[in-house]
């Protein structure tokens, strides 16, 4: 399997504030709760020679794909298959650990397969499945099932889309018509077809980029299940274990930041390390334009 072109976020910062925890001079387990193509792994397992790696990603592929990226790190690193909001379940038999890494976004892998139906940019099967063998909805499910008032509000709650009642009616009278849609470029051609042209012109991105993101987001169940890795983090800590969690939309970040803020000011069971999230440097922005709404915010328990 060729690489992907992939580079890991923030990456950078994340090391440093490993290092400042001390990890550079301890056996340290870890916790890389998004495997997606290794990055974070691969450079974690060189700069810190003690450290052992413990990875979950519900996407078979890209476990696999790490497994043969990671082959000489294969004695400290144990990839597992699983959703990251089991991870108090997947992980309490290796207990505790030193830290755990959650990188939100969407893999390279997930976006260049146009098969899994994740890239507004590319034509395939309206999938989004990050477990494609998982029995949930496909974004086509979502599309072609759900009434108009479901979908505005899947566009407004997940992707904070301001048109979301405009492109819901809209899809709603395609389907009235008889047309079922199947594809990316389907639902991308329709929303282009519904938004007016002076509407797409000041969005300033692309028209379908909110879509896409709510639909992934609903058929993922993603902010559940962040939600439910945050409430299982604290069972599986040592003390002075460090989180760090990359997200990239207002959505994901907003619950980080207001379950850190509760942990350290109700709970008193640690300080927040980012008082403000870390932000790519414009360097980052140029060479990685993913990079680009990317937010590190950092916790470590007392």
């Amino acid at each position: 399997m060729s690489e992907p072109s992939h580079e890991p976020v923030l990456l950078t910062q994340t090391i440093e504030f490993m290092r400042a925890c001390g990890f550079a001079d301890k056996t340290v387990r870890i916790a890389d709760c998004t495997l997606g193509l290794g990055g974070y792994s691969e450079k974690i397992l060189q700069t810190f020679p003690n450290a052992q790696i413990y990875a979950i990603d519900r996407d078979l592929r890209a476990i696999e794909f790490s497994k043969a990226r990671l082959w000489n790190c294969a004695a400290r690193f144990k990839p597992l298959h699983g959703n990251f909001g089991d991870v108090g379940k997947i992980l309490a038999e290796f207990a505790p650990f030193d830290a755990l890494l959650f990188d939100l976004g969407v893999s390279s892998m997930q976006l260049s397969e146009a098969e899994r139906g994740f890239s507004f940019q590319t034509d395939g099967p309206l999938d989004m499945r990050m477990n494609p063998q998982g029995e949930n909805m496909t974004a086509a499910d979502v599309i072609n099932t759900l009434s108009m008032a479901e979908l505005a509000e899947i566009f407004w709650l997940y992707g904070e889309e301001r048109f979301s009642r405009q492109i819901a009616k809209g899809i709603d009278e395609h389907r009235r018509k008889g047309w079922v849609i199947k594809t990316t470029g389907e639902i991308v051609e329709l929303i282009r077809n519904i938004l007016p042209a002076p509407v797409q012109r000041k969005m300033g991105t692309h028209p379908a980029r909110r879509v896409f993101q709510a639909l992934r987001i609903y058929v993922n169940d993603e902010l559940e299940e962040l939600e439910r890795a945050l409430v299982s983090i604290k069972k599986i800590v040592s003390p002075g274990a460090m989180t760090a969690i990359v997200s990239y939309h207002s959505l994901e970040d907003r619950i980080v930041k207001h379950v850190f803020r509760a942990w350290e000011k109700e709970e008193k069971c640690g300080d927040v390390l980012t008082k403000r999230p870390v932000l790519p440097e414009l360097e980052e922005i140029e060479r990685n334009y993913k990079a680009r709404s990317a937010k590190l915010r950092v916790f470590r328990f007392f």
